[in-house]
């Protein structure tokens, strides 16, 4: 049998032989709706939860936190009718602000801008880009009552209207990506983000769990310090355009987005494979090994312990994190790696190391990317010069009979055990 999976820009077709039992695991297909700018018009003008953009007649200045560009955020369609609320409401284009939400990711310049915001957008409108680690423009709002505390972006903070704007995905530990967290993680502090972050080992730190995600949960009160007052978010689907929109009150949005995501995301899987062929789902998923690791996180849920996962993730600019390749630099085991990582305590960029340690402690992963042999090798990880060679490798290792998942999106795929083997 052929199948095709998405691999940065592009796609890869590889062949499975006859006799495997075969599952694809992936969300549901569905259409993406007719008139996106109208969806988005429709969403502004019917805002869910206690908030109307109306109540902010008279505001002097607004910040529209907005993803990097390791999101697929659908911008061109979301901001112009947002824009536009804005404007009429008597703001000019002097008092909006974007500020790109990198939280701990490395920071965008200028000329990378493009990639997130369309050309019209950029030349009108101020611009920004967040830093973690620049105390000068943070501000701090006290300590969450699980400890976290709350340095945020101080622009960001000092706005009259504060929106955040993104999508509602699944997430491997926060449960759902949206709301309140493109700001609240977004634009926080180093010192925010690992201590958040470090809630990642709790058991409820789930994928695809909210109300009682001690992560997710401590990101909600997080926003509640900032004062988020709106959140436009989209839900795409797997051709990355707009399947749903919502916007108003962020809880609101996110817990009205919260079940169409479940619908069209959460897959059930009969038993666990004994190999799982996965990417991130291409750009800008797969732009780098740090993001990339969600996709393997995913796949191993429903791996079996001995079985195999191939990541398949081009990876174009590298591990994303040099603090993580640092930190790994000598390790010899991923069971060094979890060891150290549990002494040290919780850094952002060492946790990438671990989470994916976490995984190929039980299991054999081999990488297919764009990424240096010696590198990938470095990473503790098997690299392979093909998806082929990657597939061939594995076929030899396993049962004529074996169960092989294919998951096209795994990032995007919340898969569910029906049964444990």
């Amino acid at each position: 049998m052929e199948f095709r999976i998405p691999y940065g820009k592009n796609h890869l077709s590889f062949l499975l032989p006859d006799g495997l039992e075969i599952e694809v695991v992936e969300p549901a297909e569905t259409p993406a709706v007719p008139d996106p700018l109208g969806e988005v018009e429709a969403a502004l003008a019917v805002p869910v939860g206690s908030v109307d953009l109306m109540a902010f007649r008279g505001a002097r200045s607004v910040a529209i936190a907005i993803n990097d560009k390791t999101r697929p955020v659908p911008n061109q369609h979301l901001l112009p009718p947002m824009l536009a609320r804005l404007e009429d409401l008597g703001l000019t284009p002097k008092a909006i602000r974007f500020i790109v939400a990198t939280g701990v990711h490395s920071t965008m310049s200028p000329e990378e801008f493009f990639s997130v915001l369309p050309e019209e957008i950029l030349t009108r409108y101020l611009v920004g880009c967040h830093d973690a680690d620049d105390r000068g423009n943070l501000v701090h709002l006290g300590t969450t009552s699980r400890g976290t505390p709350v340095w945020v972006n101080r622009s960001f903070v000092e706005a009259d209207l504060r929106i955040v704007v993104g999508n509602i995905q699944p997430h491997q530990f926060q449960g759902f990506t949206g709301g309140v967290k493109g700001a609240a993680i977004g634009l926080a502090g180093r010192e925010t983000i690992n201590h958040n972050h470090a809630m990642m080992v709790d058991p409820g730190a789930l994928l695809g769990h909210f109300a009682n995600n001690p992560a997710r949960q401590d990101v909600e009160e997080i926003g509640q310090r900032i004062g988020v007052h709106f959140a436009l978010n989209a839900v795409l689907n797997q051709d990355k355009e707009i399947a749903a929109v919502f916007a108003g009150e962020p809880r609101a949005v996110l817990l009205r987005g919260i079940p169409v995501v479940r619908r069209l995301s959460q897959v059930p899987v009969s038993e666990p494979f004994d190999l799982v062929i996965a990417s991130p789902g291409g750009h800008p998923e797969d732009i780098n090994l740090y993001q990339s690791q969600k996709a393997l996180a995913h796949a191993a849920l429903v791996t079996r312990d001995g079985g195999t996962v191939i990541l398949v993730a081009a990876c174009p600019e590298g591990v994303g994190s040099m603090s993580y390749e640092r930190w790994v630099e000598g390790m010899t085991s991923h069971e060094s790696v979890i060891q150290r990582f549990k002494q040290e305590g919780f850094r952002v960029g060492p946790h990438k190391a671990f989470q994916i340690a976490r995984d190929a402690a039980r299991l054999r992963v081999l990488v297919v990317s764009q990424m240096r042999a010696n590198l990938v090798r470095r990473l503790l990880l098997t690299p392979a010069s093909s998806l082929d060679e990657a597939i061939s490798q594995t076929l030899g290792t396993i049962r004529r009979e074996a169960r092989v998942g294919v998951m096209p999106r795994s990032s995007a795929t919340i898969p569910t055990l029906e049964k444990i083997a």
